[in-house]
């Protein structure tokens, strides 16, 4: 009875697997000692047939075992544990600024109503107030899941507060959601990438005021960078940056894979590109209409306030209908 050696090998070095491993072995070595029992004594070897198939049998199960929970291991480690949100000021000047913090905030809000974990990975702010772009993480196996269909361009429809003819201006702001898994789906090689450090943002008089704990990675062959100074030490700042660089370049790669793919795309809602106008929030009618699937919520206030589940539901419930459909 053979079985391949090379997966015999990883369940040895498996943690999860790897005393399941050594009981495997032991029963091989028992079903060859039985084998050559059988052949040597050919008095024993009707005695040794029973033994033999019990054997076979429970080595098989043992080994498809250690299959599925190597497989179940690989299923954990591509799933994506959080997410990194970015969000981006578009046209429409300091009015965009303000409507990139508000959907920050709406991001953030519903993250913390579900329990999730969110930090604050790196922030510029516009000199009115608001965001030129805001970079954050949200920790939890659920996350991806839940904010995957927000990427792209967010547009807002209202009265400036600066306005003084009460004309209605539109702004724009991008999201992109991104994941971050324990194990990458690309490689990057680390000579493409180069490292500088800064004084983080902040109050001043602060330790992480004082010293170069801020870091920025770019990635020179794409030209992707990112920048992190949440952290007091450098070294975390270091380990986040490069979890966020790697969300990014993976979310390249599979935007540019959906693209080559319009087969695929036509099942999808929308293409998880940053440029692809997704959803208008018109104050002056209270409404928000989702373009994708062309729904529309009078909840302008509330969904801005964080209470953003109607419309995830509603964006996974049409993705099933696209996928029965």
């Amino acid at each position: 009875m053979e079985f391949d050696q090379a997966k015999l090998a990883e369940f040895k070095e498996n943690h999860k697997t790897q005393f399941l491993a050594s009981v495997f072995v032991g029963d091989l070595e028992k079903l060859h000692e039985a084998e050559a029992l059988a052949k040597s004594d050919p008095e024993m070897a009707e005695l040794a047939e029973d033994e033999i198939a019990m054997l076979q049998s429970s080595l098989s199960e043992q080994f498809a075992e250690m299959e599925r929970i190597i497989e179940a291991s690989r299923e954990e480690e591509a799933k994506p544990y959080g997410v990194v949100l970015e969000v981006r000021a578009g046209a429409g000047g300091d009015e965009a600024a303000l409507f990139a913090a508000e959907l920050a905030n709406m991001y953030l809000t519903y993250a913390q109503n579900q329990g999730w974990r969110v930090s604050e990975n790196s922030v510029s702010s516009a000199p009115q107030g608001g965001y030129k772009e805001g970079v954050f993480e949200i920790l939890s196996p659920n996350a991806y899941e839940a904010l995957r269909f927000e990427t792209g361009v967010h547009r807002v429809q209202r009265v400036p507060v600066t306005e003084k003819q009460g004309r209605i201006h539109t702004s724009t702001a991008s999201v992109a959601i991104l994941p971050m898994r324990k194990k990458p789906s690309i490689e990057i090689n680390p000579g493409d990438i180069d490292m500088e450090f800064s004084r983080s943002g902040g109050a001043g008089g602060q330790n992480v005021n004082k010293v170069e704990t801020a870091v920025r990675l770019v990635h020179r062959p794409t030209g992707v960078d990112v920048r992190c100074e949440s952290e007091r030490s450098q070294l975390k700042n270091r380990e986040k940056a490069m979890a966020m660089l790697t969300a990014k370049l993976e979310s390249l790669h599979e935007e540019e894979e959906a693209k080559k793919h319009a087969e695929v795309r036509s099942k999808q809602i929308g293409t998880g590109d940053r440029s692809e106008k997704i959803r208008t929030y018109n104050f002056p009618q209270n409404r928000i209409t989702d373009h994708r699937i062309k729904e529309s919520w009078h909840t302008v206030e509330a969904t801005l306030g964080g209470d953003l589940q109607p419309i995830v539901d509603a964006m996974h419930e049409a993705e099933a209908a696209l996928s029965e459909g």
